[in-house]
C-alpha cells in the first residue's frame, strides 16, 4: 500500500502483490502468517534466530490451539502448517555479536505437544530443500527449520538428501571408518556449522589416527532423539543403539544449547556415554572459528574430546591432544590480530 521507490525494483512487485511481506516486527509477521494459513493457504515466517523469542507466546498459543483442534475437535478441517524459518544463526555473528547469539527458540518448541511440533536442522542446501518441501506439504504442525543464510559447504546430492531427511538421522558412510567393525567412538552432529566442524574433526582423526574406528552420525530431525513412546518421530531403544551404540562414547556437536540433547535422549541406555557440545553463552563479535573455540564446538575441541573419551587414546593420543590445544591458541591469536580466520579454515573442504 506504500509508495514504490526506485530501490524497491528488485522484489518490489512481489511485495506489492503480497507474496513477500517484510516488516521489522516479528509479532506482526507471525500474526499475518497465522491468519494466512487459517484461510487455507501456505507460507513461511522467516526471522533472525535470536529474535524468534519475540513471538514465544504467539507460537505457544498457536501450538496449543493446533493440539486441541487436531486431536479433540474432529469437525475442524486441517490447515497448512505454520512454518518458521530461522536464519542469521548463533554461529555466524561476526558483525552483530553477543546480542544476536541465542539458539534457544528450539528449546521452547520442544516443550510443546509431540503431535503438533517438529524441528529440523538441515546440514546443507539440499537437505534444506528436502525439509522445506516436506514442511510446505504438511498440515496441522508448527515446523521450525534452522538454517544459516550464509554460504556453506554442500555435503549431499539431492537424492542423498531426500533419503537422509526421510530417515531423519543416519550414518554418513563417507565420513565413517567402522563399516563392518565395532566403532571406537561415534561422532554425531546436528546443525549446519556443527556438522562442518564435526566433519573437520573427523578429517583430522582419520589423518592422524588411521586405525581409529569412527562412526559419523548426522541428525536432521531433532525429535528423532526422543524415545518412540514420547514422540511419533522418536526412536526405539534398538534404533538408537543401532546408530549410536549403547556402550561407546558419543561426541555430539549441536547447533543449540547442549543440555537440550540430554533432555531429549536421557531415557536411552546409551545416554550415559553421551557428551554434548553446544552454545554456552560465550562470544561477542567473533570470527566463526573463534566463536566455536570459545564454546568448545570447534574441530580442535572435538578431537580433544575423542582423545579424552576413547580409552585406548588417553595415553597414545597425548601428543595429538597437545597439538589441538596449540592450534586453539594459535587460531585465537590469529583471529585477534587479523579479524578473520586463517585461509585454511575459511576455505576448508572435506578431503575424503
Amino acid at each position: 500500500m506504500a509508495d514504490l521507490l526506485p530501490e524497491d525494483a528488485d522484489g518490489g512487485e512481489l511485495a506489492r502483490d503480497g507474496r513477500v511481506m517484510e516488516l521489522l516486527s516479528e509479532h506482526t509477521l507471525l500474526g499475518w502468517l497465522e491468519g494466512y494459513v487459517l484461510t487455507g493457504r501456505h507460507g513461511f515466517f522467516h526471522t533472525y534466530e535470536a529474535f524468534a523469542h519475540v513471538v514465544d507466546s504467539m507460537f505457544n498459543q498457536h501450538a496449543k490451539w493446533l493440539d486441541i483442534s487436531k486431536n479433540h475437535v474432529p469437525w475442524r478441517a486441517p490447515i497448512a502448517s505454520e512454518n518458521i524459518l530461522l536464519s542469521s544463526t548463533v554461529w555466524r555473528q561476526d558483525h552483530n555479536g553477543f546480542s544476536h547469539q541465542d539458539p534457544g527458540f528450539i528449546d521452547v518448541v520442544s516443550n510443546k505437544g509431540p503431535s503438533v511440533v517438529r524441528v529440523y536442522l538441515p546440514p546443507d542446501a539440499n537437505t534444506l530443500l528436502s525439509v522445506a518441501d516436506h514442511c510446505l506439504r504438511s498440515k496441522n504442525y508448527v515446523n521450525v527449520i534452522v538454517a544459516d543464510k550464509q554460504k556453506h559447504l554442500q555435503f549431499t546430492t539431492i537424492d542423498e538428501a531426500i533419503v537422509h531427511c526421510t530417515k531423519g538421522a543416519g550414518i554418513w558412510a563417507r565420513a565413517s571408518t567402522d563399516a563392518g567393525e565395532e566403532p571406537d567412538v561415534v561422532m554425531a552432529c546436528c546443525g549446519d556449522v556443527a556438522t562442518m566442524e564435526a566433519l573437520a574433526a573427523t578429517a583430522i582423526l582419520r589423518e592422524r589416527l588411521p586405525d581409529l574406528k569412527l562412526r559419523f552420525v548426522n541428525v536432521v530431525d531433532l525429535f528423532r532423539l526422543k524415545p518412540a513412546a514420547e514422540h511419533p518421530h522418536g526412536m526405539t531403544e534398538r534404533e538408537f543403539n543401532g546408530l549410536f551404540t549403547d556402550d561407546k562414547p558419543i561426541i555430539f556437536n549441536l547447533h543449540g544449547y547442549p543440555w537440550l540433547i540430554h533432555r531429549l535422549a536421557y531415557r536411552f541406555k546409551g545416554h550415559e556415554h553421551l557428551y554434548v557440545r553446544g552454545y554456552k553463552e560465550k562470544g561477542n563479535i567473533n570470527t566463526p572459528l573463534e566463536l566455536a573455540m570459545l564454546n568448545e564446538t570447534s574441530r580442535f575441541n572435538l578431537v580433544i574430546d575423542v582423545v579424552d573419551r576413547v580409552p585406548k587414546l588417553r595415553d597414545r593420543g597425548a601428543h595429538l591432544k597437545e597439538e589441538m590445544k596449540n592450534a586453539i591458541i594459535d587460531n585465537m591469536h590469529y583471529a585477534h590480530e587479523f579479524g578473520a580466520d586463517r585461509p585454511e579454515i575459511t576455505n576448508w573442504t572435506w578431503p575424503y
